[in-house]
């Protein structure tokens, strides 16, 4: 069985071409720098230039699947947008983006309007059309093998059957060395159908949970985005995967 829904829906009428990593972008669109300069300058007088961050939550549109499993993706960008005062206020690509920063470096935080099994068609454009390397595209989606409300991030992977992912991954020329931001939803219980678990609103306790995991997801994003994958990331991973065991 596969993990992701498959929303029945019919196949949008807006297509894209599967972008190449390198491809030119359209004649009509002038193609945009995200940059930011440091309030400092270097020695030599240089002033510091960082480069943007994609990040992109992954979910389904439409009041009819706010706050399910399936969509925390959109609901940690969401925290993002209001933590970080980023106002999302244009589609663009088939999603809903917002430009800003965090700190002094330069992001663009966008929800695909397409539903889950088209991601890609937005992140693809988006990536090629702000010239954003794979290393700064930060893909956020549900997880089923962490436990609810348990966070990981990685800075490459596969796409574990969630079709979600495998829609970007294909929309990137099929390369996987891109972070992720995974936010545990747990398995579904006994022989409940995998569709309706990850359709399904989270209980009272699971959304206290995922609630003060989407507050702990704010603080990691942050210091990915100023300063990568360090200690402090191996770090949050280890005190994630053991949140929940008492001492």
């Amino acid at each position: 069985m596969l993990y992701t829904v498959s929303v029945s829906i019919p196949k949008p009428c807006l297509s894209y071409p599967k972008p190449t990593w390198h491809t030119q972008s359209p004649s009509n669109l002038k193609r945009h720098r995200l940059r930011v300069s440091a309030a400092l300058a270097e020695p030599n007088g240089a002033k510091l230039e960082y480069t943007p961050w994609l990040i992109v939550g992954l979910g389904n549109p439409g009041n009819k699947y706010y706050g399910t499993r399936h969509n925390v993706g959109f609901e940690m960008i969401d925290r993002i947008s209001q933590e970080e005062k980023i106002v999302m206020n244009t589609i663009q690509s088939k999603a809903l983006v917002g430009i800003g920063s965090i700190g002094e470096v330069p992001v663009l935080i966008a929800k695909p309007q397409g539903y889950m099994n088209f991601s890609g068609e937005s992140v693809g454009p988006l990536a090629a059309y702000y010239q954003v390397p794979l290393r700064h595209i930060l893909l956020i989606y549900d997880e089923i093998s962490l436990p609810n409300g348990v966070l990981r991030l990685q800075p490459r992977g596969g796409h574990g059957y969630h079709n979600g992912v495998k829609s970007v991954m294909e929309h990137l020329d099929g390369r996987r060395e891109f972070p992720r931001f995974c936010i545990g939803i747990g398995d579904p219980p006994g022989t409940m159908d995998m569709k309706a678990f990850l359709l399904q609103k989270f209980s009272e306790t699971e959304r206290k949970e995922i609630d003060k995991a989407l507050e702990q997801g704010v603080d990691a994003v942050r210091s990915l985005i100023s300063y990568g994958f360090n200690d402090r990331i191996t770090r949050f991973n280890l005190g994630q995967k053991y949140k929940y065991n008492k001492v």
